[in-house]
């Protein structure tokens, strides 16, 4: 059975070897040495000044919301994970849904300011599949309208834009390590903060709110990573160089076979180094998509339709009408993409795809 993901496991040994230190200090949680070394490591590997470590990739979303929005209208995308905009529902936030641009798949700049009104107080935009917002065009938005800038940048580890880590952009950025994750702890998530005084702001909220063991600085939840999941990371990490070369050979592969005269693929923004993290293709409509799914599930193979359906239209939000997003929402389709398919898997995904799209 070949899945649209298969979670990176490194050598048990090497995990085993991490997770000893754990056991032999009885440190498992509450930022313990192994979660300090990972955020060390990651600042590095990343390129980046400030992070923090949460124990899954929708907090931080949660936190940020928190900290920033304060309960106004928050503009954000219709074609993202549910966790987007259930985290603004969540946090007693309104979102508000600009239309995405039909190539990047990101939100729509162009279309941001005629959203905003006297009750917005944030943008929450995605970058889709890895794939940059531009980041150019709504801090200048945001600076002109006084709002905060919360970048879901679950898909984002590794990439950079301008040549600058994604996470740098937006006053908070986050990050999923959800296991199916191109990096990932098991369960995990970091928010990446645009200066140290937010970064304490985002610390004490994810911790009780402490400073120090007696007092608090505010109010806060928990949400911090523990040991178990940071020596996950701590054994990934050094494996990221060859889990992103044999993903770019899969991409790779794919834009050279695959049949676009029927399919359109996304358009990475310019002046960006992708991460590989999914391969979604866009059908002429979805008819054509059910059949091709049909035709990869009768073999084994199981894509996934991310996203579907579009956010504008689940039960909790406004039912307002997003064209584009609900086109691509009801056309998309991620193909198997993941470091260990094999050159013959990717042949056969790539055969059956062709002879059912005629």
């Amino acid at each position: 059975m070949i899945n649209v993901t298969k979670t990176f496991l490194p050598p048990q040994e090497e995990y085993q070897e991490i997770l000893k230190r754990a056991w032999d200090n009885h440190w498992i949680t509450n930022r313990g040495p192994l979660v300090q070394e990972l955020e060390d490591n990651l600042l590095s590997y990343l390129v980046t000044d400030r992070v923090v470590l949460t124990t899954n990739g929708t907090i931080p979303l949660q936190i940020a919301l928190k900290v920033l929005a304060k309960g106004g209208e928050v503009i954000t995308t219709p074609f993202s994970y549910v966790a987007t905009t259930a985290a603004i529902v969540w946090e007693h936030c309104t979102p508000v849904f600009v239309d995405i641009h039909p190539e990047y798949l990101t939100i729509d700049e162009t279309k941001i300011e005629e959203a905003i009104t006297d009750k917005t107080t944030a943008i929450l935009a995605t970058h889709v599949f890895g794939n940059p917002c531009n980041v150019e065009a709504i801090e200048a938005i945001a600076k002109k309208h006084n709002l905060k800038i919360i970048y879901d940048a679950a898909h984002g580890f590794g990439v950079t834009y301008k040549n600058v880590s994604i996470f740098n952009y937006g006053d908070v950025s986050t990050c999923s390590f959800h296991a199916t994750k191109l990096f990932h702890t098991g369960e995990g998530g970091a928010m990446f903060a645009s200066n140290k005084e937010l970064q304490h702001q985002l610390f004490y909220s994810h911790n009780f709110g402490h400073n120090g063991p007696l007092a608090f600085h505010g109010v806060g939840i928990n949400a911090k990573m523990s040991e178990l999941q940071a020596a996950m990371g701590l054994t990934i990490l050094p494996h990221m160089s060859q889990i992103l070369k044999q993903r770019k050979e899969i991409v790779e592969y794919y834009n050279t076979n695959i049949d676009f005269l029927k399919l359109k693929k996304i358009v990475i923004r310019e002046h960006t180094h992708w991460n590989y993290s999914y391969y979604p293709v866009i059908f002429e409509s979805e008819e054509k998509l059910i059949q091709v799914q049909a035709a990869l599930n009768q073999n084994q193979i199981f894509p996934r339709r991310y996203f579907y359906p579009s956010l504008n239209t689940i039960g909790f939000t406004e039912k307002k009408t997003m064209p584009i997003s609900e086109y691509v929402a009801a056309r998309v389709l991620c193909l198997p993409l993941y470091a260990g398919l094999s050159n013959n898997d990717v042949k056969t995904i790539v055969d059956i795809l062709n002879g059912a799209i005629l």
